[in-house]
């Protein structure tokens, strides 16, 4: 029957002693100088250790001298202020600051190009297959009885209100509306706004009449007349209701119903906006002057 081998108790003794063990140290954390060997100090002798101080296991191999090598990390000098670096964390007033900033700029970048893409929308709205277009060519009279043309608007922005001078209250306060309008868009954007007015009653504004009637509110606005079969016409093209009776006794007295709009026409003769009697002087022209500014071709005057 074998026996079992046992091993002498001095060598086993002799291997558990050999077995390396971690000695501890106590020392500053940014200390590059050997720490004097670990004594277990009594529980009387023991005192709080200073918050730039660390009690740890030195288990980190040195450089042969007994010098241990540790990484620097930034320790708050008081408890005051670690808490306060705690509570404030990576953050400060220059962040917070900046973060704002780049905010009210993007906020305003974004309503900028919503309220771009929203006139965009509507000049390109009657531009669509299916549309009734507003519009078209015409060949009438100027106040100073020379002929005019559709064409000879085109290369600014026109701005065409119907009405007739015979109106008692309506036409007078849109013209003064008109008036104001046009200043307001002159003072930033000059000479690339034809204010225009085209009458509805053929009848009795003739050029001379036209020319001394649209003068009391401006001495920059084009009067148009012709036959009554060229005003129909250019009503029917811009979708203009009117009531002028065709055949009228010299004399006779009557009354004229007709739409109350401004007519917005880009350089190319194209529609691009209704202004009504829900827009004040100041809102219209602003509509006015973003459609400009968003205009890519040339603006100037007509030559």
């Amino acid at each position: 029957m074998p026996r079992s081998i046992v091993a002498p108790q001095p060598l086993l003794r002799s291997l558990l002693q050999t077995r390396p063990r971690a000695p501890q140290q106590c020392r500053r954390l940014l200390s590059t100088h050997p720490s004097p060997p670990s004594s277990r100090p009594s529980p009387s002798s023991r005192r709080p250790t200073p918050l730039s101080q660390n009690c740890t296991t030195n288990s980190r191999p040195s450089n042969g001298n007994g010098h241990v090598f540790e990484q620097r990390r930034y320790k708050a000098k008081t408890v005051e202020e670690a808490r306060s670096r705690y509570r404030m964390g990576p953050f400060s007033w220059k962040a917070g600051l900046l973060f704002v900033a780049t905010s009210a700029v993007l906020v305003w970048y974004f309503e900028y190009e919503k309220a771009r893409m929203q006139r965009k929308r509507i000049a390109e709205a009657t531009k669509g297959v299916g549309r009734p277009k507003v519009g078209g060519a015409f060949q009438l009279v100027d106040q100073d009885g020379k002929p005019f043309l559709s064409t000879d608007l085109k290369g600014r922005y026109s701005l065409i209100y119907f009405g007739f001078t015979h109106c008692p209250d309506i036409c007078p306060e849109e013209l003064d509306k008109m008036a104001r309008m046009y200043d307001l868009v002159e003072e930033q954007m000059p000479g690339v706004l034809a204010p225009v007015f085209i009458t509805c009653d053929p009848q009795r504004d003739s050029p001379s009449i036209l020319k001394q009637y649209l003068a009391e509110f401006h001495g920059r606005f084009l009067g148009l007349t012709g036959t009554y079969d060229q005003i129909k016409d250019v009503c029917k093209a811009y979708r203009v209701y009117f009531s002028t009776p065709r055949d009228v006794k010299p004399g006779q007295d009557y009354l004229v119903d007709h739409s109350i709009y401004f007519y917005l026409m880009d350089p190319e003769g194209d529609f691009v906006e209704a202004l009504g009697r829900q827009h004040s002087p100041e809102q219209a022209a602003k509509v006015i002057l973003d459609h400009m500014k968003d205009w890519k071709g040339s603006l100037g005057p007509r030559q």
